[in-house]
């Protein structure tokens, strides 16, 4: 890179956050301020620090709990950006903000735009059945993904593929369309083609309530709701009789009928499987019993809890 180097202030935060963090220092981008969050107490931080990252490189970090407020768009306008960057930052950022990066403001989005604008596009890819995603950059508007694509990386979603899996190839696609876009967006010659937002849509977020099953529901969606908030998610889950089950995984439906004829949980084989409102069954390699005032059993409950029983769930 000739001149001087282009200047850039970054939202950032998780992994995706921390790997396109790095591509832009790789890149010979002056990375003036990094703003990211704060992690929270009542969530399981299983990914990556976008904090420890600016430091390891001496950047100034920020975690305002407001980006908007006047005083953050003063101070970060005082950098003087050529971009802004967003990472899988939480928060939305308004025009004002976004107008103190003379050359744009730029995003990665989780999804491959214009389809899943808005909240845990991994999740409702997978929770509808999606059989590939990737990575968006796209510029930066008022309204939430809707700015032109400047570059697309697609990844995958096999059959069995849970959240954090589809996620970590999302993170890694993520990388590498940076990289290899960034060139060009430095230079002014990367294209910006506007989305038809008429063949996406946009999803909101999701709550911990949302993964309670519906047996009623065929196998396949069920399974696509298990994986998609399997943990480190929240996980899905049903109340029965004996306490709350927890269901981390499933496996993909084969087509196998079951003979009860109506929604049932049970043991065939040491395996734990569930009848759908299908009729198809739904093999459940993992469980968890959570009984009232005693916590969630992780031993191999199944057995012990079912034995050779049907447990009707209609």
């Amino acid at each position: 890179m000739t001149g001087p180097r282009p200047r850039a202030v970054v939202f950032a935060y998780h992994n995706v956050g921390v790997r396109c963090l790095a591509v832009l220092l790789a890149h010979g981008i002056d990375v003036a301020m990094v703003v990211t969050h704060r992690d929270s107490p009542g969530e399981t931080i299983w990914f990556a620090s976008v904090a420890q990252l600016a430091a390891l490189h001496g950047i100034p970090v920020i975690t305002p709990d407001d980006p908007n407020a006047p005083e953050i768009t003063a101070q970060l306008a005082a950098c003087q950006a050529d971009f802004l960057f967003s990472f899988y930052y939480r928060h939305m950022l308004k025009p004002a903000l976004l107008a103190t990066a003379r050359r744009g403001a730029y995003n990665m989005h989780g999804s491959l735009l214009p389809k899943y604008r808005g909240r845990v596009p991994v999740n409702w890819a997978i929770l509808r059945g999606e059989r590939e995603t990737g990575a968006t950059l796209h510029r930066m508007v008022e309204k939430p993904d809707a700015g032109e694509i400047v570059g697309q990386r697609s990844v995958p979603i096999l059959p069995d593929d849970i959240a954090i899996e589809v996620f970590a190839k999302v993170t890694v696609a993520a990388e590498l369309l940076l990289d290899d876009v960034l060139p060009s967006l430095v230079a002014g010659t990367a294209p910006h083609v506007m989305p038809d937002l008429k063949a996406g849509g946009y999803f909101g977020g999701r709550k911990p309530d949302d993964g309670r099953i519906d047996w009623t529901r065929p196998a396949g969606e069920i399974h696509n709701l298990i994986r998609a908030v399997a943990p480190p998610f929240p996980c899905a889950f049903f109340d029965s009789t004996g306490g709350r089950l927890w269901f981390p995984r499933s496996l993909h439906p084969s087509g196998e009928q079951g003979a009860h004829g109506r929604p049932t949980l049970f043991v065939r084989d040491g395996k734990l499987f569930a009848e759908c409102g299908d009729r198809q069954l739904l093999r459940l390699p993992g469980a968890y019993l959570e009984r009232p005032g005693q916590g969630i059993d992780r031993a191999q409950w199944l057995t012990d809890y079912f034995r050779d029983e049907v447990v009707s769930l209609a």
